[in-house]
């Protein structure tokens, strides 16, 4: 049965062993699509976060794919345009279920604008990365990540831990929310600045966010009383970052990191320039974009360099993915790219090893199957610290949002080696019902994103995006449930194309077949691609695990 979700009544979290598809394959994915609502942002739109990032186009779409999951056998494949499902065709049993592309425009038409007015139309809606392929999870689906960036510094900085260290950060929606929480659990102080006081009240009550601070003063006051005492603190503030990032530094105080993850990437739909209300910004969405997207530039013009001043005091600053250098460059800040992307600086000989963030979901809505499989992977990977570390930490820190779920760090036959075992515990009935696996899409081989996941590369291959549709045939070809190909929408479009997957382990000899073909396949493409590029991790993966990356020369 359906559980109660006191956030969004109208969207219950997902459950129980009754069926209303054909078989579990189409009930997984029905279940997913209603998680990532039931964890959304703004669900009663559609929007799951980042301000745009939609699981359907519209409630119209969304009914015909519900109808489509529980109507359709397990020879057919549900076709999805952007959000929107177009047909069902005659396939096999072991081909996808469902195959989508969302929000991808023609290279010389991929433009902001065109998406906005491509959207106002009712034609495309962006999926983001995990909302549309319905995979998200809550706040958790980064809380790793972000964690893993922390300690990378730490370790390069700060003798291994960030106790006695601040943190200054921005953003407090559905990716941003995670930072308090990582940031805390790595021993920080950490300071998060919000726009909106119902993000950071959300965050609070669902234990990510420990304390919401009434101005500045305070908030830097409790700051500093962490700090002096060492002691992990999150503290939440409601301001726009543009005004409070440069009154600190105006104050001389230099934050040991600071970063941001606000929705700098649209500057209609997600940023809110200094100055303005909430309010007075939704009004100007359909009428004043122009005037909106240059309000926003100027601030985060500001924003920016505020960041830039902190580095050049000394505080560790990067980029965590949100295009707010792209956009601070084009309003005139030269040297915006003197700050550092996150995955080049801290994760990259991660992902040159295909160890990325990986995912499952327990679709009976028991939270002793996670568990179960918190057991398992201690069990299978003891000597791997990344894994035994995290799964301590998820298991004191992480509260589940939606289907109980977890992320993990797991590389080329890691992920497939879990998965199966997990498959045999469905079959035995150990676990309560089916686990559905997937992966964020900022993985090693399912993302080309010159500006995050694939700047620097080392032989020059950043904009390249053939990895990620290579990615999406391949899946298909390894009999995965569901494949995605999205590129960029808002302020996104133009930046990026990305592939996702999802595999359901519903305890079948023919769920194993998938699990093994389609999770080695996707690591081994990692592998591939920075291999290919000239990684020396990589290359050391290729001879380690044999995988048959085909060498020239």
């Amino acid at each position: 049965m359906p559980k109660p979700n006191p956030r969004h009544p109208k969207f219950p979290v997902p459950g129980g062993p009754e069926l209303r598809a054909k078989g579990w394959r189409q009930e997984a994915l029905l279940r997913l699509l209603e998680n990532v609502l039931s964890v959304g942002e703004d669900p009663d739109n559609l929007i799951v976060y980042a301000a745009l990032g939609k699981a359907a186009r519209s409630w119209a779409a969304h009914r015909g794919i519900v109808k489509a999951l529980i109507e359709m056998d397990e020879d057919q494949t549900l076709l999805i345009q952007s959000g929107k499902p177009i047909g069902l065709v005659k396939t096999h049993a072991k081909a996808p279920l469902v195959i989508m592309a969302n929000c991808n425009i023609v290279g010389q038409w991929a433009k902001a604008e065109v998406f906005y007015e491509l959207q106002r139309k009712g034609l495309i809606c962006w999926g983001g990365l995990t909302a549309g392929a319905w995979q998200y999870i809550g706040s958790q689906g980064v809380i790793q990540g972000t964690y893993e960036i922390f300690m990378r510094i730490a370790e390069r900085r700060f003798g291994g831990d960030l106790y006695g260290r601040f943190v200054l950060t921005a953003g407090l929606g559905g990716m941003g929310g995670a930072q308090p929480l990582a940031g805390r659990m790595a021993g920080a102080a950490i300071l998060c600045v919000d726009v909106d006081p119902e993000r950071a009240k959300k965050r609070q009550e669902i234990g990510y966010l420990q304390e919401i601070a009434p101005d500045l003063d305070t908030a830097l006051a409790m700051i500093d009383a962490a700090v002096k005492e060492k002691r992990a603190l999150s503290v939440g503030l409601v301001g726009n970052a543009a005004e409070v990032y440069p009154e600190i530094a105006r104050r001389g105080i230099v934050p040991d990191i600071v970063t941001d993850q606000t929705s700098a990437h649209d500057l209609v739909y997600g940023y809110v320039p200094k100055g303005m209300s909430l309010a007075q910004v939704r009004e100007m969405r359909d009428d004043g974009q122009g005037q909106l997207m240059a309000a926003s530039r100027a601030s985060i013009v500001q924003h920016v360099t505020a960041m830039l001043d902190f580095q050049k005091n000394g505080s560790e600053v990067f980029d965590n993915g949100n295009l707010i250098r792209t956009q601070a460059r084009e309003g005139g800040v030269a040297n915006a790219f003197d700050i550092p992307i996150f995955t080049e600086a801290y994760l990259r000989p991660l992902f040159a090893r295909a160890i990325g963030p990986f995912r499952w979901m327990a679709l009976s809505g028991e939270e002793s199957d996670i568990a179960r499989i918190d057991d398992l992977l201690l069990e299978m990977f003891p000597e791997n610290k990344i894994i035994t570390n995290w799964i301590r930490l998820a298991r004191e820190h992480v509260p589940f949002e939606g289907l109980p779920a977890r992320i993990a760090w797991l590389g080329h036959g890691e992920r497939t080696m879990l998965a199966r075992r997990v498959n045999q515990l469905v079959a035995s009935g150990e676990l309560k019902g089916p686990v559905a696996f997937s992966r964020d899409h900022l993985d090693a081989g399912a993302m080309a994103h010159p500006n995050i996941m694939t700047e620097r590369m080392k032989d020059g291959s950043d904009a390249i995006a053939d990895w990620p549709l290579i990615d999406a045939m391949m899946l298909c070809s390894s009999m995965a449930d569901l494949v995605v190909v999205h590129s960029g929408g808002g302020g996104y479009a133009g930046y990026m194309t990305s592939c996702g997957v999802t595999i359901v382990a519903d305890g079948t000899d023919a769920a194993d077949e998938r699990l093994d073909h389609a999770l080695t396949n996707d690591t081994a493409l990692g592998v591939m691609r920075y291999a290919d590029a000239g990684y020396d991790e990589a290359l050391d993966e290729v001879a380690k695990k044999d995988v048959a990356y085909i060498r020239l020369g």
